[in-house]
């Protein structure tokens, strides 16, 4: 297994940074110490199910990993190492199960907490839950992903540590309409926003480059919470839930918060971001 490990990271891992980061993670912290010096013959779906319901990790990231496994077998099949992929009959069971309900805010919440948000911080936070936008996305805005004329913006990228990267996945590349109250905040924010070259909503005046997301929410937004007396543990994606939960209250179709979550599938927009 290690040897198939070690040739998928040369030639397969994906190009997109958080996803191989992520990958890498797995590999390294998971599936390379238990089966890296078992021959890939040997490996039995009832094993791996066995280690997977006996470790720490949550049953999403269990899924993760099988999935992961999976795709290596694949490519040893592809590869004529082996004749079949016995991940397929691994189960992993709880994996959309939550382990704890998120933090959904309430509009007057909401507003708030912008109270407590200097900027340029206050912005990322209006864009998040006016938007829906994940915080690698709100990071990697540039001016010219804007038609301010049309109402329009055009979600084309993301930065993860500081690495400009492609959006999560082709749904993500998607066009958001923007509210005429939005785009009037929009309007004040460019004025007075900090300029670079390459247009970014929000560079960090010391480096030119987007903000790190993590420590927005660990010095800005958490502190922001609790100034405003908000007993949840708010972070990026409380925002995205929070927007998943105030498109229910429109009594829009499924259809609808599919779109402006630019999700691929309903399942994912009812199971992930359900209903608070």
């Amino acid at each position: 297994m290690a040897a198939l490990i070690a040739r998928y990271e040369k030639e397969e891992l994906p190009a997109r940074y958080s996803t191989r980061v992520s990958y890498q993670s797995y590999l390294d912290n998971y599936v390379r110490p238990r089966w890296g010096e078992v021959p890939i013959a040997n490996i039995r779906a009832m094993a791996v199910e066995d280690w997977l319901k006996r470790s720490k990790l949550a049953p999403k990231s269990r899924g993760h990993v099988r999935a992961l496994m999976s795709t290596l077998f694949k490519c040893a099949q592809r590869w004529e190492l082996v004749a079949s992929n016995p991940m397929q009959l691994v189960r992993v069971k709880n994996v959309s199960k939550r382990l704890e309900r998120p933090s959904v805010l309430t509009a007057e919440e909401f507003h708030k907490l912008l109270l407590h948000v200097r900027e340029p911080y206050r912005t990322m936070v209006l864009i998040a839950g006016c938007l829906g936008l994940r915080a690698s996305e709100i990071v990697g805005l540039q001016w010219r992903d804007f038609d301010f004329q049309k109402s329009t913006l055009l979600v084309q990228r993301g930065v993860v540590h500081g690495r400009v990267d492609d959006v999560k996945t082709e749904y993500s590349r998607d066009i958001v309409p923007i509210a005429p109250e939005l785009v009037k905040e929009l309007m004040q924010y460019r004025s007075r926003c900090y300029p670079t070259e390459e247009g970014w909503l929000f560079a960090n005046p010391a480096t030119g480059k987007p903000y790190h997301q993590e420590e927005i929410q660990k010095k800005h937004i958490r502190r922001a919470a609790k100034a405003a007396a908000i007993e949840s543990q708010v972070g990026w994606k409380t925002f995205r839930h929070s927007f998943r939960s105030w498109l229910d209250q429109t009594d829009a179709p499924i259809g609808v918060p599919r779109e402006r979550m630019r999700h691929a599938s309903t399942q994912t927009t009812m199971n992930v971001y359900g209903r608070r």
